[in-house]
């Protein structure tokens, strides 16, 4: 399959999954039909070539597909009336193989039910955002396994439990209103944050950025902050979102090689997007309602600055956010902060003692190995990149390790030359 037809099925995957499920009602359902249309659009486009609307293609066909197999698998009564019923009110029929367009109209509120539902409170926390990766963003299951270090058969058969547990518990396809709204925003927020995330740090593999993850994301954010205008909280991640992706085509240099945050070339920054997302963080922080999300973009409108990095202003940005969200992660970026400012011992003391919460994390062992690198302790920053390349990484961070461990044992060689000389 090209990467064309590749991206024509990504972007159509969620308005599909999100037109089958409000039709039956049946999220896993909708989900098998949309990957059986999928499936049909390798195969058929080849040789017949891409439809004028790929989505209307797409979603029609899933439709078909959907229909064919509740007539098929259906022994009462009851559901071979609703399959005749979906038929009859279907706007016309659907050509799925020639195209045309789908008799649904797809809206905003539509797609913004599909995530609401997989975020359902009444699902396990990992369950919403494995089934939000899948369900929404059309990550193959083999990705999201490898993101939570789980084998493809576990995380396939937590998706099928959450799937059925959306079933048999009833639960809408709908935006909630008012107050129940309000207190849902809280893990659909969460959810969309680490779905960009993912696509700005894969886990493992090729790509360090899936740029198609971060625009999803993206997308979402800025549907929520249109739905609620006036929560800060929604302001504010969409905020970060921006100021984090602003950054991202310099992120790598012209060989694909990972380019460290201070040594990035600002003047590739996005300008525009940091000026939306400053604007919008502005906007949050007069509501005053602070929250996690406001606090992160603060964070990244500091080191969004074309000017020095203000890095006590950061360290103490994570500690105000350690408030909403206490634990290692926050308090190792702190310490990370603590050390840029020009105290990389005081850094490295507060960033030690969480090695055991954070031993299976990456990101620990390479800050901890360069905070050693600066303070001259080459041989156990060398033992700390070495663990970090005990984990899964991918290529362009793993590259960049190596790189930094061959510079060390550079400086040892040197230094024993040296010291030979001296003799």
């Amino acid at each position: 399959m090209s990467e064309d037809y590749a991206d024509l099925l990504r972007d159509s995957w969620w308005p599909a999954v999100a037109t089958l499920t409000k039709m039956f009602g049946d999220l896993g359902a909708a989900e098998d039909a949309v990957q059986d249309a999928c499936l049909l659009a390798i195969s058929a486009w080849p040789a017949t070539g891409v439809p004028a609307s790929p989505g209307a293609w797409l979603t029609g066909t899933a439709r078909h597909k959907a229909l064919d197999r509740l007539r098929r698998e259906s022994r009462r009564s009851v559901k071979e009336a609703e399959a005749a019923r979906l038929t009859a009110t279907g706007a016309g029929e659907f050509d799925g193989v020639r195209g045309g367009e789908c008799g649904v109209e797809i809206s905003q509120d539509d797609e913004l039910g599909l995530i609401f539902m997989c975020c359902h409170p009444a699902l396990d926390p990992q369950a919403r955002i494995a089934l939000t990766l899948r369900c929404v963003c059309g990550l193959p299951t083999a990705e999201i396994a490898a993101a939570f270090l789980v084998p493809e058969a576990t995380m396939a058969q937590r998706l099928v439990r959450a799937k059925r547990k959306i079933r048999q518990a009833g639960i809408a396809f709908r935006v909630p209103r008012g107050d129940e709204l309000t207190r849902r925003l809280g893990p659909v927020l969460r959810v969309v944050y680490l779905v960009f995330t993912q696509g700005h740090r894969a886990p493992g593999g090729q790509e360090l950025i899936r740029g198609e993850l971060c625009d999803q994301a993206i997308r979402l954010a800025r549907a929520l902050a249109a739905l609620l205008p006036g929560e800060p909280e929604a302001a504010g991640l969409l905020a970060l979102l921006l100021l984090t992706d602003a950054r991202r085509a310099a992120r790598l240099d012209g060989g694909g090689e990972l380019v460290p945050l201070a040594e990035q070339d600002r003047g590739r920054w996005d300008r525009d997007l940091i000026g939306e997302g400053e604007a919008l963080l502005t906007r949050a922080l007069a509501a005053r309602r602070p929250g996690p999300y406001q606090l992160h973009a603060a964070i990244a409108a500091c080191h969004s600055c074309l000017d020095e990095t203000d890095w006590p202003q950061i360290a103490a940005l994570y500690g105000e956010l350690a408030r909403y969200e206490p634990g290692p992660v926050t308090e190792a970026n702190r310490a990370v902060a603590v050390a840029m400012g020009g105290q990389p011992a005081a850094g490295l003391a507060i960033l030690d003692p969480l090695g055991t919460r954070l031993a299976r994390w990456p990101q620990f062992h390479i800050a901890r190995a360069e905070l050693l690198r600066r303070l001259g302790r080459r041989a156990e920053a060398g033992e700390a990149y070495r663990a970090a390349l005990g984990l899964a990484l991918p290529r362009q961070e793993r590259s960049f390790i190596e790189g930094r461990l061959a510079a060390l044992q550079l400086l040892s060689r040197q230094n024993d030359m040296n010291a030979t000389f001296m003799l």
